[in-house]
């Protein structure tokens, strides 16, 4: 018998692209369980997810709501058992309600509030995020540090983002690390960093009185990259987790250390994958962009 360790991930803010959704409407029921989601979150899921251009879903209030929603659309559409959860950020939402740590509907409830929080927080200061590629990771570090900013996402395979006012990113892109490549992002501000602290508040008062379970399935966490045991401890952390900064390099190498040999990407697939071809060598992976995609995702499993 060959024995695999198969992670499922979910991706996070940035991954979604205009239309990405239009294709898995043809699957059955999946129009009426975001239908029905659309009611948790006060957004039409389905319009947003086909019809809406790149600047509408750009918003933060709309972006991660549909990102997990769609994330545990495609995973109920796949039907498979992983040995292992993780997200990237939002992400980690759809993975903790995948693990059982949240129904579907807690997850999204929780989601639109931390969503509308952060896009408030970024209103507040102008602000964003740069990725660096390449580079010499302690140089590229300190031009980060030297330029005020913070390493907000930790992604290894050679690609951190770096988070901060525009002022400090322009000072950033005129003076950048040797060797390195530097990418504006597309995001409504400095996720991970100390201008979300005033999300943190509030997504705690909405979490109040939610009783989060223990994970039924292993289930890491972006604070470390470890696995976390009690629901309560997740959800601490994903709330922290606002304004500290992603290890997704350390999810990767407890992802190695437990012997992953597959990994699946959800919808919208392709981020963390491509992650992963370069962090983690050798492990074979699919990422789910169309209902296509899907045949292979099960043939990847068997």
């Amino acid at each position: 018998m060959v024995v695999f360790v198969l992670v499922l991930v979910a991706p996070g803010q940035g991954a979604q692209t205009p239309g990405f959704l239009t294709p898995w409407l043809e699957l059955p029921g999946l129009a009426d369980r975001l239908g029905a989601w659309s009611e948790v979150v006060g957004l039409d899921l389905v319009a947003y997810g086909t019809t809406a251009d790149a600047d509408e879903i750009r918003d933060t209030a709309v972006a991660q709501p549909l990102l997990v929603a769609t994330a545990l659309a495609s995973a109920e559409a796949l039907g498979a058992a992983p040995g292992l959860l993780a997200g990237h950020s939002v992400g980690e939402f759809a993975a903790a309600a995948l693990a059982g740590v949240f129904t579907p509907e807690q997850a999204l409830t929780l989601v639109r509030e931390r969503a509308q929080a952060m896009a408030k927080a970024a209103a507040a200061t102008e602000t964003g995020m740069t990725a660096v590629l390449g580079g010499v990771a302690e140089e590229v570090l300190a031009g980060v540090e030297k330029h005020g900013l913070t390493a907000a996402n930790s992604n290894g395979a050679g690609q951190l983002v770096a988070g901060g006012t525009l002022e400090q990113l322009a000072a950033f892109k005129a003076d950048p690390p040797a060797r390195a490549r530097l990418i504006p992002l597309s995001v409504a501000g400095a996720f991970h960093t100390h201008h979300m602290a005033p999300a943190v508040q509030s997504l705690r008062e909405a979490a109040s009185d939610v009783v989060a379970a223990d994970p039924g399935v292993k289930l890491l966490s972006n604070a470390d990259g470890q696995p976390v045991a009690t629901g309560a401890e997740f959800l601490d952390r994903l709330i922290k987790q606002v304004s500290n900064p992603v290890r997704w390099d350390a999810c990767m190498e407890t992802m190695a250390g437990l012997g992953v040999t597959k990994m699946i990407e959800l919808l919208p697939g392709g981020t963390l994958t491509g992650l992963a071809k370069r962090g983690l060598r050798g492990v074979q992976t699919v990422a789910l962009k169309t209902p296509d995609d899907l045949e292979a995702a099960r043939e990847l499993i068997k």
